[in-house]
């Protein structure tokens, strides 16, 4: 089949397409004939080398952590799924592989129907990640919130969330994003100076969390909370652990043991997703959509900064 890949760090010229072995279902996983995946931004900063001193990369290394399609194999003790099905959801962390014509999940949920192939291709990274850092920080009715970098993949869907719970969302883009921002749900304010006073004149009660998913202004989130321990940010930030903040980049150990047979929506993120889709509070923004063989187009457009949603691979 057919797999995305990179053997070096390097600029988005070193990711190509190449042919690989079939991945089969194993115990407490499926395999499903992959229609869309997701490109993570976090991968385009594995493939650069800013991330060598967080996360291990054997080379080669196969991209992708989310991915929808057609239930093919079906792996011993999976109950409540079977072949034919349509689902979306994640591979393993440490096996990732998504951008491929096959791709194993070890978490899964029904593909919404109000979904595209598109938008459920790029859903659960972004889903399962606003779920585990809005949890973190115990995000709920009654709080403000903000969102920094929320016109992204993750961003879009963590105000939407945090407005699910009840928060107040304040949002940070830049001007072009800011009705799309207001059609989420949320108030939207620029990046850069100034950050701190500007949400202080529309949160003047306070902030109680920061989200941060875009990165580079740390001292000026921690200001606007009064407490590093009120920011995670997913931004590839290597000075967070310093400033007292925590780097959420991936899926405890724990929590996708717990996934598989007994319940595909163990992983909440994807149970949460559903059912938001279900009341018509979850849309999933696609920026843009290239044909698998144009991984490398995609890594560029995303390491832009300019696109507003999720970038996928279409197969």
């Amino acid at each position: 089949m057919r797999a995305v890949q990179f053997s070096e760090y390097g600029p988005a010229s070193v990711v190509h397409v190449a042919e690989v072995e079939d991945p089969h279902a194993g115990p407490g996983t499926i395999r499903i004939a992959v229609r869309a995946s997701g490109l993570s931004t976090g991968e385009t900063f594995i493939r650069s080398g800013k991330m060598r001193g967080v996360v291990p990369v054997t080379f080669p290394y196969r991209t992708g952590f989310d991915a929808a399609g057609v239930v093919d194999e079906v792996g011993d003790g999976v109950t409540g799924v079977g072949v034919g099905e349509e689902v979306f959801g994640m591979t393993a962390t440490t096996a990732r592989g998504a951008n491929a014509d096959h791709a194993v999940l070890v978490a899964w949920a029904p593909k919404p129907a109000v979904w595209s192939w598109e938008e459920a291709g790029g859903a659960a990274g972004s889903v399962e990640t606003a779920a585990r850092v809005l949890d973190r920080l115990a995000v709920g009715a009654g709080q403000t919130v903000l969102v920094q970098g929320a016109a992204g993949g993750v961003g879009a869907v963590a105000v939407q969330f945090a407005v699910a719970r009840g928060a107040t969302v304040i949002g940070t883009a830049g001007e072009h994003n800011h009705d799309f921002l207001r059609s989420l749900g949320c108030e939207p304010t620029t990046y850069g100076a100034g950050l701190v006073e500007r949400v202080r004149v529309l949160a003047p009660g306070g902030v109680d969390a920061v989200f941060d998913c875009a990165g580079g202004a740390l001292p000026d989130l921690i200001a606007i909370t009064g407490n590093p321990a009120r920011v995670v940010t997913i931004a590839p930030d290597l000075t967070a652990a310093a400033l007292g903040v925590h780097l959420s980049h991936g899926v405890p150990a724990g929590d996708t043991a717990a996934v598989g047979a007994a319940d595909p929506l163990a992983v909440h993120g994807l149970g949460i997703a559903v059912e938001l889709a279900g009341q018509g509070r979850l849309r999933v923004p696609v920026a843009a959509a290239f044909p698998l063989a144009e991984a490398a187009a995609a890594h560029e457009l995303s390491e832009s900064r300019h696109s507003r949603g999720k970038i996928v691979l279409v197969n």
